[in-house]
């Protein structure tokens, strides 16, 4: 797989887990990732359900940090990506917030994903109120007059101010994660920004 992606002109330099093989084969994961040249080991989520506690969220976090320790002697950078139910609230607390508080900034970076922007939450906001915690980012925009992904540069995402923030916030790696056909229209644009 990595000859496959090596000679295709590209590496691989992070990939997401779920956190039960991070839980249960986190050897194995550490090694298929040196050998493929990931530095880069990110959490896809806790996927707790919609009956998990704060407390719950709290339990992983703490696990993540462990998981965070092992990873980081490996000289591996552990990381964690949202989706939109870590931007809903518990006991009037966003959820998001609280893994920022309880994940370790030393063990457990951040992958912030963009998309959340059609639900009022920017990640130039992230950056900068959390400096240096970030990884990377899964880019995406959203048109609100459609109330459907468009191609980068064609929706709400301040796109100039996010990167200028991802600066600030440590952000290395940026990731297209959006639908095929809107490929070539972002791809445009962030040639040009």
């Amino acid at each position: 797989l990595r000859k496959i992606i090596e000679d295709s002109g590209l590496i691989c330099e992070s990939s997401h887990y779920n956190f039960g093989e991070m839980k249960d084969s986190l050897d194995n994961r550490i090694e298929w990732s040196k050998e493929m040249g990931i530095s880069q080991i990110i959490c896809s989520s806790f996927w707790l359900g919609d009956e998990a506690t704060l407390d719950d969220y709290r339990k992983s976090c703490e696990i993540l940090n462990k998981i965070g320790e092992k990873t980081k002697a490996a000289g591996i950078v552990t990381g964690f990506h949202n989706h939109h139910m870590e931007f809903e609230k518990l006991n009037d607390e966003l959820i998001y917030d609280v893994l920022l508080q309880e994940l370790d900034p030393d063990l457990v970076k951040m992958q912030f994903q963009v998309a959340v922007a059609n639900i009022g939450y920017k990640a130039a906001d992230y950056f900068r109120e959390h400096p240096g915690r970030f990884i990377s980012a899964h880019l995406s925009d959203w048109s609100m007059d459609l109330e459907k992904q468009v191609p980068i540069g064609q929706g709400i995402v301040d796109w100039p101010d996010f990167f200028e923030a991802a600066k600030v916030g440590g952000v290395k790696n940026f990731y297209v994660e959006m639908d095929p056909a809107t490929f070539a229209e972002s791809a445009e644009f962030l040639l040009k920004a």
